[in-house]
């Protein structure tokens, strides 16, 4: 794994300071940081927890596409992508991802990308579950 690169998946929490040491870089005009948290309630019904499963293989490659397309199309200098699995509580962190770029506006550009790319390609699945039932969510593949 490239130096400038950090792709975890992990089930122990995430730390949102560590994210940012790494992305810290004496060339970057902007570092950007998504931290996601498992909420409370979803279309209305109350959340009680939440549990995250990969396939961790590819989770892994795919986040790596991310973080290369990230590095070619913004310049990024450091990227990272951490996300939890297992089961997670009410506000507690599930992703974080942090680009510092050398001007402002990419690394924000790189940031969104990347978390929309994630939810979109990245084998990780989300099961909500409520006070009357669970369900799987599809928000990734």
């Amino acid at each position: 794994m490239k130096d400038n690169l950090q792709i975890r998946l992990v089930d122990k929490p995430l730390s949102a300071q560590a994210c940012l040491d790494f992305a810290t870089n004496d060339k970057a005009g902007g570092t950007a940081a998504f931290i996601g948290t498992i909420r409370n309630n979803t279309q209305g019904r109350q959340v009680r927890h939440l549990d995250f499963e990969a396939y961790q293989p590819m989770a892994i490659k795919e986040m790596q596409k991310i973080a290369d397309t990230v590095q070619e199309k913004w310049k990024a200098l450091k990227v990272v992508i951490h996300h939890r699995l297992g089961r997670l509580e009410i506000g507690e962190v599930a992703v974080i991802i942090v680009v510092s770029t050398p001007h402002r506006k990419a690394a924000f550009e790189a940031c969104e990308y990347a978390i929309d790319t994630l939810k979109e390609t990245v084998p990780i699945w989300k099961k909500e579950y409520f006070e009357d039932g669970e369900v799987w969510v599809a928000a990734h593949p």
